[in-house]
């Protein structure tokens, strides 16, 4: 070879080098889909339309089941918000998930979320709306839980308020009008510009309205159709009415609400006609068959602030509510749309849960997931196809002493405290978890029991009752022993008994 040709190979490495070495570890992964993952606040089973709501209608999510799959049997992670964000986010059920109840308590550096596995394989990310996982410099911050953009509510007592006079974004306080910033429609608005942002990598895009948990506030042009439609009994909190302002982990409370039904439906039907306007834009930009649209709540319906969950038959029928890990409480509407992917009008009764979520959207996106976690993915079913169902699902909530309920194919089991025992309800026949069939089943409960034995770990801040980690389980297990050994400590009490009243009675 030639000197100059020598010197030409060796510059052309050299620079391939140089290239390769300044080049981001991360590469777009054009082919992946775009994600967005849309969650509400406190909507129940019963309170969209394509589920059976029929004091007001949502027609863009109808128009959404009707062009993708609907499911009938999806969970969320926990009866309140924080631990079920929490499952969603790691794919941890709350007997093994960090954050197992609503409090300051941030996702820890060792907590990998959906946004951490979709960015290391090239996705750009993003949460708008309620976080709920971590406060600004914690280690939950999104910017630290994989996150390059943020915007909304980090803290649950804050978004207390559906207009505030401070959001954040990416870490920073940013300045919002409390009288005229009505914060879902800022949220679909970020939303929007971050869908239209020029970036050639896949999003992943987490969008968390605060609809429609209270307080129940919409912009009058919303609740004005539904004025006078329904009867009203009006929610009065003066001390909340006369709160501005305050620290973001102190909740403001909840204002007054001369007409808490139409407000109630006027934050629903706003919040599917910005949905539909997403869905539109996607559309718009030719993206409609790159992207996967989820929608899902985050529990059951609540009754604060003048919410009515009886009136509007949220719960869709079934027992309980936000806060009950009756299915009420637990059991929330699940719609995925992806053109051309998901077949049209599918529904579905398959059973799974929040925890689910993140090995499913790391098969779609070609990601490994994490090892360890309590779900598994659910692709095949989101295209519709059989997938062989988890064999239990598990929750505990903290909230009102220790309760725990799990789902074993048809059977659903509760257990309201440590101290009684597990009520069980054949869902296929009871949905409404009105006939406890415990005691004509005791080999399902037999099982579920076992089941129990390894269902969690202990965490050392939302502990379980000393009866329960000392022993009330083996007692349960154990019980005909117990029984024997009881007997023959009384036998042994009234031989002695008997032994001593011999040995002192008067010799003759």
């Amino acid at each position: 070879m030639s000197k100059p040709a020598a010197a030409v190979l060796i510059f052309l490495v050299a620079a391939l080098c140089c290239v390769s070495s300044s080049a981001p570890a991360q590469t777009p992964r054009t082919s992946a889909p775009n994600i967005l993952l849309i969650q509400a606040d406190d909507l129940g089973y019963g309170d969209l339309s394509a589920y059976g709501q029929s004091r007001f209608q949502t027609p863009a999510l109808d128009r959404m089941a009707r062009e993708g799959i609907r499911f009938t049997q999806y969970y969320a992670g926990s009866a309140v918000c924080g631990p079920s964000r929490a499952t969603l986010m790691t794919g941890l059920h709350t007997g093994h998930v960090w954050i197992r109840g609503n409090g300051d308590v941030p996702l820890r550096p060792q907590d990998t979320t959906i946004a951490e596995v979709l960015h290391a394989v090239g996705y750009r990310t993003a949460v708008i709306g309620k976080w709920g996982l971590g406060r600004p410099g914690s280690t939950g911050a999104p910017e630290r839980k994989g996150f390059e953009y943020s915007f909304g509510f980090l803290d649950h007592n804050h978004a207390h308020r559906q207009y505030t006079d401070h959001l954040w974004r990416n870490g920073e306080r940013i300045k919002t009008d409390p009288n005229r910033d009505y914060v879902n429609d800022l949220f679909t608005r970020e939303a929007a510009g971050y869908i239209e942002r020029p970036d050639p990598r896949p999003f992943f895009l987490y969008l968390n309205y605060t609809v429609p948990h209270a307080e129940l506030r919409a912009p009058e042009e919303s609740v004005r159709p539904f004025r006078g439609r329904f009867p009203e009994t009006p929610f009065t909190n003066r001390k909340a009415d006369a709160r501005t302002s305050g620290p973001d982990n102190v909740s403001l409370g909840y204002r007054s609400q001369p007409t808490p039904h139409a407000a109630f439906a006027g934050m629903i039907s706003r919040m599917d006609r910005d949905i539909g306007g997403l869905i539109e834009l996607l559309e718009k930009r030719g993206v409609d068959h790159q992207t996967l649209v989820l929608f899902v709540s985050d529990n059951g319906p609540h009754h604060a602030g003048g919410g009515d969950p009886v009136f509007f038959k949220s719960t869709g029928g079934l027992r309980g509510g936000k806060g009950d890990l009756y299915e009420g409480g637990i059991r929330v509407p699940m719609i995925a749309r992806w053109s051309g992917t998901i077949p049209p009008g599918r529904v579905s009764g398959h059973v799974w849960a929040h925890w689910d979520m993140l090995p499913t959207l790391a098969d779609i996106a070609g990601a490994p997931a994490p090892s360890g976690l309590d779900g598994v993915s659910m692709f095949r079913a989101l295209r519709g196809e059989p997938e062989p169902a988890q064999s239990f699902l598990y929750w505990e909530f903290h909230g009102h002493g220790f309760q725990q309920a799990v789902r074993m194919g048809v059977w659903k089991a509760v257990r309201l405290s440590p101290r009684r025992p597990l009520e069980l309800y054949d869902l296929q026949t009871d949905p409404g978890e009105q006939r406890n069939v415990a005691a004509a089943h005791p080999e399902v409960v037999s099982r579920i029991e076992d089941y129990l034995l390894t269902a969690r770990t202990e965490s050392p801040l939302w502990r379980a009752p000393g009866i329960w980690r000392l022993g009330a389980r083996w007692a349960r297990r154990n019980a005909l022993a117990l029984v024997a050994i009881f007997s023959l400590a009384c036998i042994g009490l009234l031989v002695r008994r008997a032994f001593l009243r011999r040995s002192q009675a008067p010799r003759r």
